[in-house]
């Protein structure tokens, strides 16, 4: 497997890593609804893709190859935000060849292995449809990221 990072070790991102998804975690207010798309995205994407999707995040520059804007998806797409595709890339499903080596994690597979953790509760939760609404939650984030 090829590395994703240049000559930057992992030892020196892990930090940016924490303080990243530490902002993700923190506690909303008591009188906000909770947007789980975007906590999804803070925690899982916003190392790489950066906070605002234009993939400038603090990890970005480290990575063997340009990290797309996500900001950008519908505009690329005549117009149609990729609802299916996005989602797909998300979990892992699709890959485009033409990009080469995927270098995304399959955020479908780690969301499911962190659904499991719970199965011993009762009623056991579906990892599925666990890993399935945090796909979707993020999905329909990046749709509100596209620009105007």
């Amino acid at each position: 497997m090829k590395a994703i990072l240049r000559s930057t070790t992992a030892a020196t991102l892990l930090p940016v890593a924490i303080l990243l998804a530490g902002a993700a975690s923190a506690a909303p207010a008591a009188d906000r609804p909770v947007d789980i798309g975007k906590l999804e995205y803070e925690s899982a994407c916003a190392t790489c893709h950066g906070l605002s999707g234009k993939g400038d995040g603090p990890v970005a520059p480290h990575l063997t190859a340009r990290t797309p804007d996500l900001t950008i998806l519908a505009r690329d797409n005549r117009g149609v935000y990729p609802f299916d595709r996005v989602l797909k890339t998300i979990d892992g499903t699709v890959e485009l060849k033409s990009h080469g080596t995927r270098q995304m994690p399959v955020w479908g597979r780690i969301f499911r292995q962190q659904s499991s953790i719970y199965l011993d509760t009762y009623p056991p939760p579906d990892a599925d449809s666990a890993a399935r609404s945090r796909m979707l939650a993020l999905t329909e984030y990046l749709y509100r990221l596209q620009a105007k």
